[in-house]
């Protein structure tokens, strides 16, 4: 099966998933309890990617502390009113072993699950985190030259971003794996990327776990770039990436990367081998609600776009339905979908949930589904398996006033795809709370002399207009706030022509 330009990825928390399945069959569930039917409907949406979060072998050191830490205790009893101590599972990202939970079934059972994925043509993606491990992890004895260590000093001064362990080798300070604008996470230990025989054991560990799937997520992957690494710990360090990207790439072909990253760092990752990168700046954009700072980030080449993952959620980020309002959630949505790019939805994000579960507990809220999302994203995913979507070409229109001293033109964002063959799409959105309008020139040059039908796929309306006056005039949009379309563009002969639905 040939791989789409642009393909859908679902980002499934495997803690959380195994235990909805837990109640509903009355014991503990594994990898292998995940229903066919279940697999089935990611095919049957158009998903081509699964990324299974957080299957990896995590430690009781990590868990205890995500089970005591206060603020996050907090998080989880605003987030489960009924919650318990066992609701705590630990961080997925503070990984003790690169093998398959014991409690998920282990490596068989996830081998099994690819297997499943891949009779339905989808594609199994696991995580990656290269900065830090937990803190029971084999190589805080085996191993201690892997880990940056503190003094009494920075340890005293802080506390936030160090601790002192009980070792093999006796009571060590040793800081905490950390982003260099926060504090440290304290479930997890920092891994000393100055010491290149800790970049070769990563390496052998990636390659280990590329054979078990067919793409990885690397987890906050900017911050063992040398720079940031050097900034953060004043420590210098040999590049990571492009070696690793080439050596499981000479091993495994075609095996995806795709790189959590943020500070405008993504066209960076991107050479360094990233299939994909996330693109954090289109999201925040969208939630601040201005349409011409999301249009100029669109005006960036498609050698860019192509590679950007574009979502309007995932498990850090809040629930799409708890921050945008339905109908600037729905134009958020059609642009940042059937923009070109990796699709990246989340768990939950189709029925509108809108509690975000803390990465540490493996069970959330009963949440009833919102009908009205759901039916939306429906017709969403149904334009999503279109092969203009998938495998067209994209193009940014240009919008123009609709008459003079009319502005509303600068809130509609406008763009086509073309092909393969002769599919025409068109998609407009007033990304804006007031009513919109303005012309904009259509990029086909074989409009005149034609009536053309524009269907939306998102509304089932449908239009006629003259094709001489498209090319001429432009068409012309006249958007209530938040309004999107996704036309189908066809050419209809003369006897074909009907009164204009309006």
């Amino acid at each position: 099966m040939s791989k789409p330009r642009y393909p859908l990825l679902i980002e499934i928390n495997t803690r959380v998933r195994l235990s909805e399945l837990s109640l509903e069959l009355g014991r503990a569930a594994t990898l292998d309890d995940l229903p066919d039917t279940e697999l089935d409907r990611f095919a049957s949406d158009g998903f081509d990617l699964i990324w299974f979060l957080g299957v990896w072998q995590t430690g009781e050191a990590a868990r205890q502390v995500s089970a005591t830490h206060p603020e996050w205790l907090a998080d989880y009893r605003r987030v489960l009113p009924d919650f318990q101590e066992s609701d705590v599972s630990g961080s997925g990202f503070a990984v003790r072993d690169y093998r398959v939970h014991a409690d998920f079934g282990g490596d068989a059972a996830l081998a099994r699950l690819r297997e499943r994925l891949r009779a339905r043509g989808l594609r199994l993606v696991l995580d990656f985190v290269p900065n830090h491990v937990a803190p029971d992890h084999p190589w805080v004895d085996e191993h201690p030259d892997f880990f940056i260590t503190g003094t009494e000093e920075q340890l005293a001064a802080e506390p936030r971003n160090y601790r002192r362990l009980e070792t093999a080798n006796g009571s060590r300070i040793l800081a905490y794996g950390r982003d260099p604008y926060f504090p440290g996470w304290p479930d997890t230990l920092q891994l000393q990327h100055g010491n290149p025989r800790l970049q070769e054991a990563l390496l052998g560990e990636l390659k280990r776990i590329a054979h078990q799937c067919d793409g990885v997520r690397c987890d906050m992957a900017m911050l063992i770039l040398p720079e940031i690494f050097e900034r953060t710990w004043g420590i210098p360090a040999s590049t990571f990436w492009p070696a690793a990207t080439a050596a499981v790439r000479a091993e495994i072909p075609g095996f995806l990367f795709l790189a959590e990253v943020y500070w405008d760092l993504e066209w960076t990752l991107q050479q360094e081998g990233f299939d994909y990168t996330y693109d954090k700046r289109l999201y925040d954009r969208l939630v601040e609600g201005a349409a011409r700072p999301v249009r100029e980030h669109l005006f960036a080449g498609l050698d860019f776009q192509d590679r950007l993952a574009r979502f309007l959620e995932n498990h850090d980020e809040p629930r799409a339905a708890a921050t945008f309002e339905p109908d600037a959630h729905r134009a958020a949505a059609v642009i940042t979908f059937l923009s070109p790019g990796l699709r990246f939805f989340h768990q939950g994000q189709r029925e509108g949930k809108r509690v975000r579960i803390p990465i540490h507990l493996k069970r959330g809220p009963a949440e009833a589904p919102d009908a009205a999302i759901m039916t939306f994203y429906d017709t969403l995913f149904a334009c999503l398996r279109d092969p203009a979507y998938r495998d067209g070409a994209w193009q940014l229109l240009e919008t123009r006033p609709a008459w003079p001293e009319n502005a509303t033109n600068d809130d509609v964002i406008v763009f086509s795809w073309s092909g393969p063959g002769a599919l025409r799409r068109l998609v407009a959105v007033n990304h804006a709370a007031h009513r919109s309008e303005c012309h904009v020139a259509l990029p086909w040059d074989d409009l005149s002399g034609r009536t053309w039908r524009f269907e939306d796929r998102l509304s089932k309306s449908v239009y006629e207009r003259d094709g001489t006056d498209l090319a001429t005039q432009g068409l012309y949009l006249d958007l209530p706030a938040w309004e999107c379309h996704a036309f189908e563009v066809r050419a209809i002969s003369l006897h074909q022509v009907s009164r204009h639905e309006q």
